[in-house]
């Protein structure tokens, strides 16, 4: 469940005390956990996100690496419209950084996340994008 909610107290503006008396304390913590503070500057926000991903729960750290291979494998196939080669390229470097802070949570998601990465890569190597 944190999985599916973990985006909703930065992006939807639930407030943490409504995800708890739906979903309960234990999700709540998770989705907390997951949760950037969208008061400080993105760029900020980047830099805490891999200083942090070493000490997350392992629980977070899967749920974390599941959502950047989810992210790295959109912005491979299908980038939002006015994001130039450089600015994916910087993304996949980023997630890597990220990553390398959860590894050693689960062998197989990282697996995953190094072809998709490694995938996605290659398409913008190639030019290609899913409108193409």
């Amino acid at each position: 469940m944190a999985a599916l909610l973990h985006d909703t107290v930065e992006d939807v503006e639930v407030k943490p005390h409504e995800l708890e008396v739906r979903f309960g304390y234990d999700v709540t913590q998770l989705v907390l956990e997951l949760t950037d503070d969208k008061s400080l500057p993105k760029a900020e926000r980047k830099r805490l996100q891999v200083e942090h991903a070493p000490h997350m729960t392992p629980r977070a750290k899967a749920i974390k690496l599941a959502d950047k291979i989810c992210n790295v494998t959109d912005i491979g196939i299908d980038p939002p419209e006015k994001w130039d080669d450089a600015r994916r390229l910087a993304y996949f470097d980023w997630a890597e950084a990220v990553v390398a802070g959860l590894r050693g949570t689960n062998a197989a998601l990282e697996r995953l996340f190094d072809e998709r990465v490694a995938e996605a890569r290659a398409r913008v190597r190639a030019g290609t994008r899913d409108d193409d």
